[in-house]
C-alpha cells in the first residue's frame, strides 16, 4: 500500500488528499502542515512548513512515501520540486523554471505570445511616472497586475483613474514591474488540466467566485465559492479551448524545454473572439479544487502515477450531477482577518486557514472552511449547500449568498 505526502494547509489540500486517501491502492496520506480540520477525513498532519524543503525531503525518505504532491504556488515558484527530484523521489509538480508561468506574469505573457497563445494586449511598466501617463491616456476599464504571487489578490480591474493610479502607486512600492493590461469583457471560467509531458487529463470546468461580496462587489480574495460543470461553456468551446490554449500550453512548454508533471490551470474568459488566457496558475485552484475532484470516479493515486510516468491514464467522471461549494471566511478577510472566531465542525467540509481541535475549531487567517454540496441541476445544488450552511452557527464568520448565480443567469 502506498504512502503519500501532501503539502499545503488549505482547503485545496484537504480535497487532494482526501482524494488520494480514496485510492485502494494508498494507505496513509500526511499533510505538511496541514490543518486540524483534516482530521475529521483521517489526514495526518505533520508539522513541517512548507517552505522547509530539507525537513519534508527528510520526512519523505525517513517514512519511505510512494508520491509528494505540491498544493500551494508558493513553494513550487521556490523550487520545491526540483528539491525532491534532485532527491530522487517522486513528486507531482512543475520545476521552479515552469513555475514562472504563474510566478511571473511578464513571464507568461511573452511565453503566450512566443506560443500564439489568445490573451489580451498589455504594456509593461518599470517607472511609476511612465505608468501613471500611460494610463491617463488610454480608456478605462483598466486591468493592474502586479508581476509576482499575490495568492489571488494582484490584479485590478480599475474603473476610475484614481483607482489605477492607486494600484500602479502600491504595485510599483513592492516590485519592479507592473503590467497594464487591456480589459476584456467576457464569461470567466477555470479549466484545470493535470499533465504529464505530452499526456494530459481535463478536469471538469468550473467557474470562481473571486469578489468578497454578492453581486462581485468588493475586493479580491483568493476565491469565495465555485460551482462545475458550468452551463455556459459548452463541450465545443471546451474543444476550442484545448485547440487554441490547453494544447499549445503544453506543446510550448515542451518546445521551451520547460515539460513537467502537475498542473496547468487556465485561467480562462469566453469572449466575443473566442477563449482567452486571462491567466496561468500552475497549481490546482482554490476553492475549485474542493468541486472538482469529488466528481473523479476513477482512482487518483493512479492518475498521477500515470502522468508522473507520461502514460495517458484512464479517467472517469460523474456526468449526472451539479458540485457547488461555499467558502466561509474570518470577519477582516482579506485584509487583516480576525483570529481565534469560532469555526463550526461540519462532516464532508473543507477546512483551511483553522487552529484547535477538530470538535473545537478557530480561525487562524482567512478562508476557514467550504461547504459542499451535490445535485442534479444547478439551482438544487446551490439550495443544498446553502441549506448545509443555513444550520451551521457561523458567527460572525463571512460569506457569500450568490455562489453559482451567473451560471443560472440566460446562456
Amino acid at each position: 500500500m502506498a504512502k503519500v505526502l501532501v503539502v499545503g494547509n488549505g482547503g485545496r489540500e484537504h480535497a487532494i488528499a482526501k482524494q488520494l486517501l480514496a485510492s485502494p491502492q494508498v494507505s496513509t496520506v500526511y499533510c505538511a502542515p496541514g490543518n486540524p480540520g483534516m482530521a475529521l477525513d483521517q489526514i495526518t498532519t505533520v508539522a513541517i512548513d512548507e517552505m522547509d524543503f530539507d525537513g519534508l525531503i527528510k520526512f519523505a525518505r525517513e517514512n519511505t512515501l510512494d508520491l509528494t504532491f505540491v498544493g500551494p504556488e508558493v513553494p513550487l515558484a521556490g523550487g520545491i520540486v526540483d528539491a525532491f527530484q534532485a532527491a530522487g523521489l517522486a513528486v507531482f509538480g512543475p520545476h521552479q523554471a515552469a513555475a514562472q508561468l504563474e510566478s511571473s506574469k511578464v513571464f507568461a505573457k511573452q511565453f503566450m505570445a512566443k506560443h500564439h497563445i489568445p490573451t489580451a494586449g498589455y504594456q509593461l511598466f518599470h517607472d511609476l511616472t511612465a505608468a501613471l501617463a500611460y494610463s491617463a491616456d488610454h480608456a478605462l476599464p483598466q486591468v493592474i497586475k502586479q508581476d509576482g504571487l499575490a495568492a489571488g489578490k494582484g490584479v485590478t480591474v480599475a474603473t476610475t483613474y484614481a483607482q489605477a493610479a492607486a494600484a500602479l502607486k502600491t504595485a510599483l512600492a513592492s516590485m519592479d514591474t507592473v503590467l497594464i493590461e487591456d480589459f476584456v469583457a467576457g464569461f470567466e471560467f477555470s479549466q484545470m488540466v493535470l499533465v504529464g509531458g505530452d499526456k494530459y487529463v481535463l478536469l471538469p470546468t468550473a467557474q470562481d467566485h473571486k469578489r468578497l461580496q454578492d453581486n462581485d462587489e468588493g475586493p479580491n480574495t483568493g476565491g469565495m465559492g465555485a460551482y462545475s460543470p458550468v452551463p455556459q461553456i459548452t463541450p465545443a468551446i471546451i474543444e476550442t479551448t484545448v485547440k487554441t490554449i490547453v494544447e499549445p500550453t503544453i506543446a510550448g512548454l515542451k518546445a521551451d524545454g520547460l515539460s513537467f508533471a502537475g498542473v496547468i490551470y487556465v485561467g480562462g474568459i469566453l469572449t466575443p473572439a473566442g477563449p482567452q488566457v486571462i491567466e496561468y496558475n500552475l497549481r490546482l485552484g482554490d476553492p475549485e479544487t474542493q468541486i472538482l475532484l469529488p466528481q473523479l470516479t476513477s482512482d487518483f493515486y493512479q492518475l498521477i502515477v500515470d502522468l508522473l510516468a507520461q502514460r495517458q491514464p484512464t479517467v472517469t467522471f460523474q456526468t449526472t450531477d451539479t458540485y457547488l461549494g461555499v467558502v466561509l471566511a474570518a470577519p477582516g478577510y482579506p485584509g487583516t482577518p480576525q483570529k481565534d472566531v469560532p469555526v463550526p465542525t461540519l462532516a464532508g467540509a473543507y477546512y483551511a486557514s483553522v487552529a484547535g481541535q477538530p470538535d473545537a475549531l478557530v480561525s487562524a487567517g482567512g478562508r476557514v472552511m467550504m461547504v459542499t454540496a451535490h445535485a442534479k441541476t444547478l439551482a438544487e445544488a446551490q439550495q443544498a449547500a446553502y441549506d448545509k450552511v443555513a444550520v451551521l452557527n457561523t458567527g460572525s464568520l463571512i460569506y457569500r449568498h450568490d455562489i453559482g448565480a451567473k451560471g443560472l443567469a440566460k446562456k
